[in-house]
């Protein structure tokens, strides 16, 4: 349950916001960002998920400064870290206005990637998208305030 203000807590976000959603899967892309790309891929995304018969891995996706990372909600294991200079946009779809995606160059390969997650309602998928926009302001204010004595 998030407070009323917490658009405007700092702090919490510093230490890291985390979010309980399903991973519905990945998909490559052509492009770092633009709605389009992004709603062409999560459609892609969730008809793939509706195909497989699967249980979607539930997983907590904990967002700070530093990036997005993904842990398995049940072994709690690590699943993956996405470091918030790798991130080029993130977005809740606005026809499956419960998933949230982000997309990402991946470290192996280089390859932009697409990832969905599934929110159990609307306003947390708008709440991780917009958290992990304050994430981007404070990595920058950081990184300027780091970089302003140089």
């Amino acid at each position: 349950e998030l407070p009323e203000n917490w658009a405007d807590m700092q702090e919490p976000l510093l230490e890291g916001m985390c979010f309980t959603l399903k991973y519905l899967g990945m998909t490559l892309v052509e492009k770092p960002k633009g709605e389009d790309m992004a709603a062409a891929a999560i459609r892609r995304i969730v008809a793939t998920a509706r195909v497989g018969a699967r249980k979607f891995q539930k997983v907590i996706l904990t967002v700070s400064p530093r990036g997005i990372s993904l842990q398995d909600a049940d072994t709690k294991e690590m699943v993956e870290n996405i470091s918030i200079y790798r991130i080029s946009y993130c977005t809740t779809d606005k026809l499956q206005n419960k998933v949230f995606a982000y997309v990402a160059q991946s470290q192996e390969s280089g390859a932009l990637e697409c990832h969905a997650f599934l929110s159990p309602k609307k306003k947390i998928a708008q709440a991780v998208t917009l958290t992990v926009a304050q994430a981007f302001q404070m990595a920058l204010d950081l990184w300027e305030a780091a970089h302003a004595g140089r």
